[in-house]
C-alpha cells in the first residue's frame, strides 16, 4: 500500500469530485491541501462554479486535461458511476475517500486495471 500511496501522491494533476459548498466540506479541504502541495487541481461538481479561485467543471468528461488521479468525495452510488466514466476516459488512478468507497466500485476498478486507493484519507498523507 505504501508504494501505491507514494505513486498517487507523486502525481501532478488531480480531479477532486465532491461538494464544495463550504470550507468545512472534505472536498474543499482536499482541494486546498493539494494546492498547498503545488498540485494542479480540477474541482468537479455540476452545482458549483468556482472553488478557491479555480473554475469548477460540471462533469469529469469535460475536464480540460486527463487527470493523473481522480479523488472521490461522493456517495458510494455516485462513485460507482464515476469509476465507469474513469475507465471510458482512460483514467488509471482513483482515490476513494472514506465513505465514498463501495465493494462494487473497488471491485470494478480492480477488474478493469484501475489502481485504487481506499480506506485512507488523502488529508492524512
Amino acid at each position: 500500500m505504501e508504494k501505491l500511496l507514494s505513486e498517487f501522491l507523486g502525481c501532478q494533476n488531480f480531479a477532486v469530485i465532491g461538494s464544495f459548498r463550504s470550507p468545512e466540506k472534505y472536498a474543499y479541504k482536499i482541494v486546498q491541501c493539494l494546492l498547498k502541495k503545488g498540485k494542479a487541481v480540477f474541482p468537479v461538481n455540476p452545482n458549483t462554479k468556482e472553488v478557491l479561485g479555480l473554475p469548477c467543471c460540471p462533469d469529469i468528461t469535460l475536464l480540460p486535461i486527463k487527470p493523473d488521479v481522480v479523488n472521490l468525495v461522493t456517495q458510494p452510488e455516485v462513485t460507482e458511476n464515476i469509476v465507469r466514466e474513469c475507465l471510458a476516459l482512460g483514467i488509471t488512478r482513483v482515490w476513494m475517500q472514506p465513505g465514498a468507497e463501495s465493494k462494487k466500485a473497488v471491485s470494478f476498478c480492480e477488474a478493469n486495471g484501475i489502481m485504487v486507493v481506499y480506506n485512507t484519507c488523502i488529508l492524512l498523507q
